[in-house]
């Protein structure tokens, strides 16, 4: 049995619905076309008669001919209310009989009576119509069949598809060979395999993330418990022991830094279910860039925005974009030293837009993982969460990053590309 959610149910009564009302309507109009055709000829005949008879006076006529023409005629006086040639059909007992009055002595004030025997001809429509119906319930039986076949065949891609997903597990993630479905549910594998590789993006960066957690946490509690297992083996003096107890606390403010970086993961993995909105892209650039100024020239840096084009459109996750945005920014203040200068700008690409950040900073070492989860580069500070915050937002987004060396001087540049379109693919 098929549920009343079914596709393929819902498919096969439409299929049947629409054929039906269309053998019914086909069928309604040929058999009145028919009948009406033969009703008109009928008619045409009797009219010739009618002409006949008066153009060579039908008083005079042979009365063999008369019984060739299968029709009874009279001459009556002229009925009250009519005046010009009328046909009427009526029925005596089981025979019908199409009447003709037709003018013939305009003096006399007379009329012929035309009675032609049309029971023959009603047997035939009702035995034609017999036909019809007998031939639309076979027909609809064939189109009844064709259509349960239909119907399978378009919902046997669906079924593939929904097979496969079910079996889909963390081991057996693979993406769907798109030139192996019908072009109509191109559309649907092609989000089924951004999909997938969320999925497979998202396992892979959780379990980098766990086991950096595990390791970044394991070091400073073993440092933390064998300097104090060290300080108790004998007695030391009060300055050893605040030493001890200080090394302990910042020890414990790094844990807590790191513990608030790993919950910004938690808030950010929300942040991909924020519905899109439109915005324009520059002015959401330069009222952010207010901002980075500000805290560029705090720690004497200079900041320069290069926007283009005038405007962009585009309906994006403002929450994730700033996540990007901000983490690419801050990492470009932090390693440019006192003096230098840090750029954004951005720049129409086909299909897209490009976004960089430059920096005046040491470089990075390309040959790292830099998105990986508690990746540290140069000397500064930091639990190495960042860049794989901007990572999992672009890929939640649809977009791309990067960072690489500039070639003209020392410095990163980081870029993020945004298409056009797929900015927000599961949404």
């Amino acid at each position: 049995m098929l549920s009343s959610q079914s596709l393929k149910r819902r498919l096969l009564w439409q299929l049947i619905l629409a054929s039906a009302i269309l053998i019914a309507l086909f069928s309604t109009i040929l058999y009145n076309f028919i009948k009406g055709s033969i009703y008109e000829e009928t008619r045409e005949q009797l009219l010739k008669q009618a002409h006949y008879l008066v153009a060579n006076s039908y008083e005079q006529l042979d009365t063999s001919y008369l019984q060739t023409l299968d029709i009874s005629v009279q001459i009556i006086p002229k009925p009250r209310y009519i005046d010009d040639a009328t046909i009427t059909q009526i029925r005596e007992g089981k025979r019908s009989y199409l009447v003709l009055y037709y003018p013939y002595n305009f003096e006399e004030r007379s009329f012929l009576i035309l009675k032609k025997d049309i029971t023959s001809i009603e047997e035939f429509l009702e035995q034609l119509w017999r036909y019809i119906i007998i031939t639309n319930l076979i027909s609809f039986v064939i189109i009844l069949i064709i259509a349960h076949f239909l119907s399978s065949a378009l919902s046997k891609t669906i079924q593939k598809l929904a097979a496969k997903l079910s079996k889909l597990n963390e081991d057996l993630l693979r993406p769907i060979k798109i030139r192996d479905i019908p072009v109509e549910f191109q559309p649907l594998g092609s989000s089924i395999n951004i999909l997938i590789n969320k999925i497979q993006t998202y396992v892979k960066y959780q379990k980098e993330l766990f086991i950096g957690i595990a390791h970044e946490l394991k070091t400073p509690l073993a440092v933390m418990k064998l300097k104090n297992e060290v300080t108790l083996i004998k007695e030391r003096s009060p300055e050893e022991y605040i030493e001890t107890i200080k090394l302990n606390i910042k020890t414990i403010d790094e844990l807590n830094k790191m513990i608030e970086n790993v919950l910004k993961i938690g808030r950010q993995e929300g942040d991909q279910f924020e519905p899109p909105i439109t915005l324009d892209l520059i002015e959401y650039l330069r009222e952010k860039s207010n901002n980075y100024r500000l805290l560029a020239e705090s720690e004497g840096k200079h900041f320069i925005v290069k926007l283009q084009p005038e405007r962009y459109t585009i309906s994006i996750q403002p929450t994730l974009l700033n996540h990007i945005i901000q983490n690419f920014v801050q990492n470009a203040i932090k390693f440019t030293p006192p003096g230098g200068t840090i750029t954004l700008q951005s720049t129409p690409i086909n299909n897209g837009i490009k976004i960089e950040v430059i920096d005046e900073g040491p470089g990075i070492d390309e040959h790292k993982d830099l998105f990986a989860p508690f990746k540290r580069s140069g000397a500064q500070s930091g639990v190495g969460l960042g860049l794989f915050l901007a990572k999992s937002a672009a890929d939640a987004m649809g977009a791309r990053i990067s960072i690489k060396n500039r070639k003209d001087r020392s410095g990163a540049i980081a870029t993020l590309i945004i298409p056009s379109k797929l900015v927000c693919p599961l949404c």
